[in-house]
């Protein structure tokens, strides 16, 4: 069964084995749920340093939002068109989705000094972990059989330019499905990064070099 994509430039000819550059969003969405992982493990220890913390709490927060808004705007529409009961998937995700933004905007609004922060970070990994296994279990394995390899990498080109423009801070009131989704959330992206340049917020996990050695 075709995947309906958004509209993308023509592959060359009509060769059926033609494989386009890039990733497949499968992997590609994979691979950031384990660096969300990873992420989530470093909040959660001990012996981390109250900056370190709010460093690692602000690259989490950069990171979900563009993952989320990335899927938001092509991984659940591909799954309405094409998975079997993918409609009411795709909303249960959004709804799950939407519970996460407002949980990031509460940690990213709390010291890493205050008793509520670590409440707070386990709540969202418990969330996040949930989002993974769902993927894991009940989407990614029927996307690949209902997909082509090209349709795969075409989607996670789409998704890769998506997190590029896509907001670095949670936007939980915002429009959630196509078109809006993807006129608003660039928008949105735009003004976040121009705050985050001006504080100097870091977004992206490589932003945050090597961990430094508890004391």
């Amino acid at each position: 069964m075709p995947v309906p994509l958004p509209p993308l430039p023509p592959a060359p000819g009509d060769d059926e084995e033609y494989r386009p550059g890039g990733r497949s969003v499968v992997d590609l969405l994979a691979e950031e749920h384990a660096r969300i992982g990873g992420l989530l493990r470093e909040l959660a220890d001990p012996r981390l340093p109250a900056q370190r913390r709010s460093q690692v709490a602000q690259v989490l927060t950069a990171t979900v939002s563009r993952h989320l808004s990335a899927e938001e705007q092509y991984l659940y529409p591909a799954m309405r068109a094409s998975l079997p009961d993918g409609g009411p998937l795709a909303d249960r995700e959004i709804a799950a989705d939407t519970e996460v933004l407002r949980m990031l905007r509460d940690l990213a609004g709390t010291a890493p000094e205050d008793p509520r922060f670590g409440g707070l970070a386990d709540d969202l990994g418990g969330k996040l972990r949930r989002h993974a296994d769902a993927a894991d279990r009940e989407i990614f394995p029927v996307l690949r059989e209902v997909a082509t390899d090209a349709e795969l990498i075409r989607l996670g080109n789409r998704v890769e330019i998506a997190e590029e423009a896509a907001p670095t801070r949670p936007h939980p009131g915002h429009p959630v499905s196509p078109p809006w989704n993807r006129v608003v959330e660039p928008a949105l992206g735009v003004v976040d990064k121009v705050r985050d340049a001006v504080t100097g917020r870091r977004t992206y996990v490589e932003d945050l070099g090597n961990r430094p050695q508890p004391r």
